[in-house]
């Protein structure tokens, strides 16, 4: 009997294929990573081929100068392809600099290498913005800056609108620019073209938004009309009903999210579950059922940047239910690993098509009001609390 219990501590034998007998990428991942830092990589991919395989609506939520780096071209844009992607939160930096290659008609892309640990005040003289080792004049910052206003001022834009409208319409925008001077797509045009919404957390920390800020105040001072506007309120309920439907209304009753870099965009997109349970009281409500992230943030500096699945699990943000075996932390630099993930997830899986929730917005927030109406007055009676009131001065 002791015997049999000791073999039930161990599992799995741990074998490794030779890489010289694989046929591909996928091969790779699946058979060549048998221990350690490869094994925890192993997982993260068979997780996430598992999401798409079985057509689990996705979450991707992106940190980092991606657009800057074209890494949205490189890998990022080839994953939404493949269809299933639910949404995307990102940074409105993000969205400011993956305007630059379609400004005007550039001989060659307008952002080059430059050395990593070059002499920064050198090219501070030179007019030249380092990100990294990429770097661009920094004219194309001002260049950008002249479209993001120009696109600001048009009508469609002179209205509160979430943060995912304000990247559709820029997205249509960019899109012109790209097919006139020959561009390939970018990260906005193609999620507008998949129907794909895009979120930015922190709405109001780009410069997209920025060039927002010098047209209200020319408005302020009368010199302008400007009516543009975040509705912050609508853009948190409208993630909220993509979550609702991913868990009761999609083919899968489930929802997955993929976290690359932390920051604000997995913290937005991991809100949802507590503002339908713990805020709006609605039961039933869980978290995603596969949550896969690569992040450099160490676990021990107290972030929601670095924390495991398995510490939102205690939140409720990820499903405690599957998340010994639906989830996977990798502590790395996304860009090192994505591109090969992605080229074998799409020499694996066919493309589908997209989910398309940007065009479903409306019905599906609409249908999360009236589900929230049913628990409106147990919702009321969190409004009240016996706020200890000290007499104030009126300055």
């Amino acid at each position: 009997m002791k015997k049999k219990n000791r073999r039930k501590l161990l599992g799995a034998p741990i074998t490794g294929k030779p890489v010289s007998e694989c046929g591909d990428l996928d091969d790779i991942f699946t058979h060549c990573l048998p221990a350690f830092g490869g094994a925890y990589l192993q997982k993260f991919y068979q997780i996430l081929r598992k999401v798409l395989v079985q057509q689990i609506p996705l979450v991707i939520t992106v940190a980092g100068p991606i657009t800057v780096s074209d890494q949205h071209r490189a890998w990022l844009i080839p994953l939404l392809r493949l269809g299933g992607v639910a949404y995307l939160t990102v940074t409105d930096a993000i969205c400011y600099h993956d305007g630059h290659d379609a400004l005007k008609k550039f001989a060659k892309r307008p952002i080059k290498e430059v050395d990593l640990y070059g002499d920064d005040a050198k090219l501070r003289q030179n007019g030249i913005v380092r990100v990294t080792n990429t770097a661009f004049y920094e004219k194309i910052l001002f260049d950008q800056d002249r479209m993001i206003s120009a696109i600001l001022q048009q009508p469609e834009f002179q209205k509160p609108m979430t943060t995912t409208e304000r990247n559709y319409l820029l997205g249509k925008y960019y899109e012109d620019q790209e097919i006139k001077f020959a561009v390939q797509p970018g990260l906005l045009s193609t999620c507008c073209k998949l129907d794909i919404p895009v979120f930015v957390g922190a709405a109001a920390d780009g410069s997209a938004f920025l060039n927002s800020v010098k047209l209200w105040a020319l408005k302020q001072l009368g010199l302008k009309s400007y009516d543009f506007s975040y509705d912050l309120h609508a853009d948190i309920f409208e993630a909220c009903a993509y979550h609702y439907w991913g868990l009761f209304n999609s083919p899968a009753k489930a929802l997955a999210i993929l976290i690359l870099g932390g920051g604000v965009p997995k913290n937005y997109s991991l809100q949802p579950e507590p503002t339908l349970s713990q805020i709006f009281l609605l039961n039933n409500i869980r978290g995603y059922d596969f949550d896969v992230q690569i992040v450099s943030a160490p676990v021990t500096d107290g972030s929601l940047s670095s924390c495991h699945p398995s510490e939102a699990v205690s939140w409720g943000k990820v499903n405690p239910v599957t998340f010994e075996n639906a989830t996977q932390s990798l502590q790395m630099d996304y860009s090192t690993i994505m591109p090969f993930v992605v080229k074998a997830l799409t020499n694996k899986i066919k493309p589908r098509e997209s989910l398309r929730l940007y065009s479903k917005r409306e019905q599906l927030t609409s249908q999360l009001l009236k589900v929230i109406e049913k628990n409106a007055e147990k919702i009321k009676k969190t409004l009240d609390f016996p706020l200890q009131l000290l007499t104030r001065r009126v300055e």
